[in-house]
């Protein structure tokens, strides 16, 4: 934590003194020399403390008090006064002002309200950060679980980002807990009653992902698409997240990205498991639609570098999964515990999760390290893959004949009941598909 000490004095004798002052005492600080300024400059995030007089002109201590307050009531704010203005200095205490200084004061006094302004600033801080990390942790649904410093970081940037508006990159490899952070951050942030549409890029055929995506025949720069049935569209003022964006053709980024510029739309909260930048160096993504995203950029960790969470993680799951299934979940012994920790675990959370139901359910299963190398590369089950493919075939049939039922009927050979009961589970409507 950076422990900045600001200076507001419009008096530049006093403000180079104090400055000299606390460059000896190894501080870092800044001078202002007028309130305003340093207002325009100040957030909730500021670690250190301010040191305001309170007489100046244009505003004062007592209104820059206030201000600033108004930014954050828990700032540490040390006022200046002179001799004989204890008053002032006391209505300032009861209006907020964590202490405060009479001139002539000795570099003792000066540096002990410091330290102690310091040391309360930083307890703030900190329970401002704990409580952020213990929402995340016990929020209801699938969290993103850990006690490495990374993982905590994660977690806080996370709980910052769910109340803004900005759109998100989420970096890491396959099974790292992107979109467990993506709904995350949908369902706890000013969103939350908007809806949450997925949209998985590398499961799409590369013919429909612009239709998939945006529907026929639409502008993204002139209006947001209105077609039902399209993913924009569907996503409204919510979340469209849009997971392995690096998996979407050209022209679709290029429409994706002239559609951030449309007001309102989605949040977009794109995940990737590669390097974005290398990509668009080689001409394999677009570079200006990287700059719309990377912004506020979310790298998640592998498995094999939170060493010290991995066995924390397979208890959790194995605790998790027994209690599930109403029975003791097994004990995990030194030599478990080392083969654990030395598997590479190329699946990540994802597989070390999977792994751990089977242990419950099977027992103890053998580690094959032989078999991890392609982990990455692998899609969903075959049954999701298909249920993918299915639903691209009738969404492309039912687009090509409006909607026509006996016609889709026809193509694909299937009776009416099940062509109905296929658009049910997919979630296709026939009238979206008309004219």
């Amino acid at each position: 934590m950076t422990h900045e000490i600001w200076i507001i004095d419009d008096e530049r004798a006093i403000r180079d003194a104090l400055s000299q002052t606390l460059e000896i005492e190894g501080y870092q600080s800044r001078a202002f020399s007028s309130a305003l300024e340093a207002l325009a400059q100040l957030s909730s995030t500021f670690e250190g403390v301010i040191v305001s007089d309170i007489n100046m002109p244009i505003m004062d201590g007592m209104t820059f008090l206030t201000q600033a307050q108004a930014i954050d009531p828990e700032l540490s704010i040390v006022m200046l006064t002179g001799h004989g203005d204890i008053s002032t200095a006391v209505s300032a205490i009861r209006k907020g002002a964590y202490d405060f200084l009479e001139k002539p004061f000795s570099t003792n006094h000066l540096l002990d309200v410091l330290r102690r302004g310091i040391e309360k600033r930083r307890l703030v801080i900190e329970n401002r950060e704990l409580k952020r990390e213990l929402e995340t942790q016990s929020a209801p649904g699938p969290r993103i679980l850990g006690n490495c410093e990374s993982i905590k970081q994660l977690r806080r940037s996370i709980s910052h980002l769910k109340d803004q508006s900005t759109d998100v990159l989420l970096q890491g490899e396959r099974g790292t807990g992107k979109e467990l952070a993506a709904r995350f951050i949908h369902d706890h942030g000013n969103r939350q009653d908007e809806p949450f549409v997925s949209f998985k890029c590398r499961q799409t055929p590369e013919a429909l992902m612009d239709l998939e995506l945006f529907g026929a025949e639409q502008s993204a720069l002139s209006t947001l698409p209105t077609h039902k049935n399209n993913k924009v569209a569907a996503a409204g003022r919510g979340t469209l997240f849009l997971d392995g964006i690096e998996s979407l053709p050209l022209q679709v980024q290029n429409k994706l990205n002239q559609m951030l510029l449309v007001s309102p739309r989605p949040r977009i909260i794109a995940s990737t498991r590669i390097d974005l930048s290398e990509s668009a160096k080689q001409n394999g993504f677009s570079q200006s639609l990287l700059t719309s995203l990377s912004d506020t950029t979310l790298v998640f960790p592998p498995l094999r570098q939170r060493q010290d969470d991995i066995v924390t993680l397979c208890q959790n799951f194995l605790r998790t999964t027994a209690s599930r299934f109403g029975i003791a979940p097994p004990n995990v012994d030194s030599t478990q515990k080392a083969k654990i920790i030395n598997h590479p675990w190329h699946g990540n959370v994802r597989e070390l999760r999977s792994y751990a139901e089977r242990w419950v359910l099977m027992g103890e299963q053998p580690l094959n390290q032989d078999n991890q190398s392609s982990y990455e590369n692998e899609l969903d089950s075959l049954s999701e893959r298909m249920q993918q493919v299915e639903r691209a075939i009738l969404f492309d049939s039912l687009n090509r004949h409006n909607g026509m039922l006996k016609e889709v009927q026809t193509e694909l050979g299937l009776a009416r009941k099940t062509l109905y009961e296929k658009l049910k589970k997919h979630h296709l409507d026939k009238e979206n598909f008309k004219g």
